[in-house]
């Protein structure tokens, strides 16, 4: 097993389409999503404690944080579903029964704040004793993006992968199924971490590979014609995906360019996010319009990591003042990037800097939507938007004509 296992890794990793490689590694997108996804889990423990979270999953918090997850479609796709509210079933059930409500909240804060993973196991433990009807492993997938080197994630691909590859018959639902996958996980992680990683997140990845039969455990002559026929549609969609991702990133690249682009013509220091600083759109690099270092401010090492992965500011020139802040949003959670720029408002003192997020045309019904969020609008914080089209149009007209940062104001526009 151990020989087949190491060949099994080889090909996985080697695969550049592979979740290891498009999802897991160099995709900072993947790390952005540990940040916004603990956050949003302290909001969802607050909601429930402050008798704020609803009789329902659509408008909590909860389904901002599934959104997170779901978002890293590679492997999680279709994470939310167990946690759509069905009536007639009256599952799962957190919403109408408060008391289960109130040990779901009990249980995530109690996770949050683990310090090893027998704590956490315990809490799991303690979960899957009140018996709360539809709320099974489904929730392992939140707690991994919470502790990624103790908790593997979990859903149907995944364990078929498990099963094929251990000969084995877990199943689904059950959290002592879950538990006693686990184990082997973990035991199997420790052993190969130096091929894969601590983080349990590239093993999962490969039992997924398996599970889609994206990853063949030896040669396919074997293969009926239907079943060659549904590897040949997953190897399609997933050249399509590839690309899709890549056309978006290239479009992120261009808009954050842009912002780089006027800002250095309107006179301010500019920089983009951390992650993205080598980056380049049409032969021109970010690295030779944007500062070399991040200006020193005066925030919580977590408040200026978040910071740091702005796409783009714009600073007062020689100074660590905040002029202008960009979020350029493609087919993220449009709230992350909000709730990005909402840390750096209510760290800075000046309250002088204007934020905008920058978003695909098709999209404006969903910022209006976030922007119109009780939370949102009761921050005091003016935060406006601007559209791909009207940037990539007035660029060059706002670098010419503009005298300041309000020539942004020509093409910003305001949720009423």
């Amino acid at each position: 097993m151990n020989e087949h296992l190491q060949s099994i890794i080889s090909q996985y990793k080697n695969d550049r389409e592979s979740v290891y490689n498009t999802w897991f590694i160099n995709n900072e997108e993947r790390l952005k999503a540990f940040r916004s996804i603990r956050r949003g889990v302290l909001q969802v423990i607050d909601d429930i404690k402050c008798n704020r979270f609803g009789n329902d999953f659509k408008g909590t918090s909860l389904e901002f944080v599934l959104s997170c997850i779901t978002e890293q479609k590679q492997v999680f796709e279709g994470a939310s579903h167990p946690f759509y509210w069905k009536p007639k079933l009256r599952i799962p059930d957190i919403y109408e029964n408060q008391a289960n409500k109130t040990a779901f909240g009990q249980f995530l804060e109690n996770c949050i704040h683990a310090k090893n993973e027998q704590q956490v196991v315990k809490e799991i433990e303690k979960l899957d004793a009140l018996k709360i009807k539809g709320l099974g492993p489904a929730v392992a997938s939140i707690l991994y993006f919470l502790h990624p080197t103790w908790i593997p994630p979990f859903n149907t691909a995944i364990i078929n992968g498990f099963n094929y590859l251990f000969k084995d018959k877990k199943k689904l639902g059950s959290w002592s199924e879950y538990l006693k996958i686990r184990e082997v996980i973990m035991d199997m992680n420790r052993k190969h971490c130096n091929e894969l990683s601590l983080d349990t997140g590239a093993l999962a990845g490969l039992l997924f590979e398996i599970g889609t039969q994206k990853l063949l455990l030896g040669k396919d002559e074997y293969l009926s014609e239907t079943e060659r026929s549904r590897l040949e549609k997953l190897i399609e969609k997933r050249h399509k995906d590839k690309r899709t991702e890549m056309a978006d990133e290239h479009l992120h690249n261009e808009m954050q360019y842009h912002l780089l682009k006027i800002g250095h013509a309107l006179g301010y220091d500019v920089i983009a996010a951390s992650n993205d600083r080598s980056k380049s759109w049409d032969g021109s690099k970010f690295s030779f319009i944007s500062l070399a270092d991040f200006p020193q401010l005066s925030l919580e090492k977590e408040v200026l990591n978040t910071v740091k992965l702005i796409d783009v500011l714009w600073f007062q020139k020689g100074t660590s003042k905040v002029i202008a802040a960009f979020e350029v949003e493609k087919s993220t959670s449009i709230y992350s990037g909000i709730l990005r720029l909402t840390d750096l408002s209510c760290s800075l003192n000046n309250k002088e800097e204007v934020l905008y997020l920058v978003v695909p045309d098709q999209r404006e019904k969903d910022v209006l939507m976030q922007l119109s969020r009780p939370s949102i609008r009761q921050g005091n914080m003016e935060m406006k938007y601007i559209c791909f089209s009207d940037l990539r149009q007035h660029c060059d007209a706002l670098c010419k004509f503009g005298d300041d940062h309000a020539i942004m104001q020509k093409i910003a526009r305001v949720a009423v």
